[in-house]
């Protein structure tokens, strides 16, 4: 049996709250300055939900931390549910 590669192992996902956010600036940004895939970037001014595929999620999150208050966050390790464990 073949292991399939993961290029970008942990499954990130949060809510974002603040005043004044912008959507487009927020993916603009990360995609400029991080490595990852399948980003979605959704919300308004006051609430930004974010899902992204990194193997950084620390940066994300602090990135995203110097833009207002995050909560709701979801790190899944994408390789280890890909071999059937938990985590």
């Amino acid at each position: 049996m073949t292991e399939q590669s993961i290029e970008f192992r942990y499954d990130t996902q949060l809510l974002l709250e603040g005043e004044d956010l912008d959507e487009d600036e927020i993916r603009d940004y990360i995609t400029e300055h991080f490595e990852g895939d399948s980003l979605l970037c959704v919300g308004d001014d006051e609430l930004i939900k974010l899902h992204f595929h990194t193997n950084r999620p620390w940066e994300i999150l602090e990135y995203m931390r110097s833009l207002g208050e995050i909560y709701d966050i979801v790190v899944e390790d994408m390789d280890r549910q890909s071999r059937g464990l938990q985590g």
